[in-house]
């Protein structure tokens, strides 16, 4: 191929890895997908996925491209679909549009996908190729790949303490360890995200919203860990319309009642405590395959020691507490030798006011790819 239209080539995926990133609603549980069509070594139309029961990227950019589509190439990030869900396949729109090649970053996981696509198109005379910007393309949708290889949502992790891994003071005193920017960049996560979760102590000492707090940006579930239902019906998270309880077998009937009548979703699991690989189960059942835990340790401690968290944003004020009775940030077992903890991969930093933040991954999806 020229050097002249492989350059073409990335170009025009850049393109559409950067209109896959457009919409300002979170497409979730679908994956982000952008799309070009290409003629002439000209784009002829711009194409991008805003959720469920819209049209995709594909045939969005096909209707603005209109006629001057037929004898075009089509780059979009993830391998078109080929199966009826609440729209039709775009390989059969892409084909009567007459598009002759094909370029797609990622093979879709989807089960009713996975290579299918690209073989449609094909059988139909198309050139169907894919691997072009494919990381790039896997870190724009870690959420998705993660949540289709596993049947788990993407759990991110937020903490904020002090310098010397504090939580809270030997008292309990929490407010405030981090300064407003650090607190806002914080909020700002829980509109990144379709689920915040917390245990019930967080719940009944701070009476967090577990909201964004910000005109305009999406609400999120409060999903609430609370084995034996000990959430005040007061609590401001049964106030906000999108709460999501989960108890255990020990919780009553009348509790339960209780919680419901007042808009309270509760999920009841057998035992004795909340099994948190389970209840990601059911939330990705349930469509919301991006979670952001928030505390307190116990529950972090469970997040980790289960191997269940994928990235970490670790907010740092330059404070100090002290005292081996003050709460640190993650419980639970922990490990046991050096070699086996968990350490951030491409790790980050950046100021938040007068705070640190840290931020990396954990787990494999964006840097591995499908």
């Amino acid at each position: 191929m020229p050097a002249r239209r492989l350059r073409s080539n990335v170009e025009y995926m850049r393109e559409a890895l950067r209109l896959a990133q457009a919409p300002r609603a979170y497409p979730y549980p679908n994956p982000w997908v952008g799309c070009v069509i290409v003629r002439g070594h000209r784009i002829v139309g711009r194409g991008f996925h805003l959720g469920p029961a819209t049209n995709h990227a594909e045939v969005e950019a096909l209707r603005q491209a209109g006629r001057r589509a037929r004898g075009g190439s089509l780059y979009v990030t993830l391998e078109p679909c080929c199966h009826y869900g609440n729209t039709p396949p775009c390989t059969d729109a892409i084909v009567k549009a007459g598009i002759r090649k094909v370029f797609y970053a990622l093979r879709d996981p989807n089960p009713q996908v996975r290579g299918r696509g690209a073989r449609v198109l094909r059988s139909r005379g198309l050139v169907a190729k894919g691997g072009v910007f494919s990381r790039q393309a896997a870190e724009a949708n870690e959420v998705y790949l993660k949540y289709r290889a596993t049947g788990l949502p993407f759990v991110t992790v937020k903490v904020a303490t002090t310098l010397d891994g504090k939580i809270a003071t030997r008292s309990g005193q929490s407010k405030w360890i981090t300064g407003g920017r650090a607190r806002q960049r914080a909020r700002a996560l829980r509109a990144e995200n379709q689920a915040v979760l917390v245990g019930i102590n967080t719940v009944r000492a701070d009476d967090p919203d577990l909201g964004p707090r910000r005109r305009g940006a999406q609400e999120p579930w409060r999903v609430i860990l609370d084995s034996r239902l000990r959430i005040p019906a007061t609590a401001r998270v049964v106030k906000s319309a999108k709460c999501i309880v989960a108890c255990a077998s020990g919780a009553g009937a009348k509790a339960i009642s209780q919680l419901e009548r007042r808009g309270v979703t509760v999920w009841k699991f057998k035992g004795r405590r909340v099994p948190v690989r389970r209840l990601l189960a059911r939330l990705a059942k349930s469509g919301i395959i991006s979670v952001l835990v928030e505390g307190g340790s116990a529950v972090l401690g469970s997040f980790f020691d289960a191997s269940l968290v994928d990235r970490v944003y670790w907010f740092v004020s330059p404070t100090i507490v002290g005292s081996r009775h003050s709460r640190s940030a993650v419980a639970g077992k922990g490990v046991a030798q050096l070699s086996l903890a968990w350490r951030l991969r491409k790790p980050a930093v950046e100021t938040a006011g007068d705070s640190f933040l840290f931020r990396g991954n954990v787990s494999r999806w964006a840097l591995a790819g499908p």
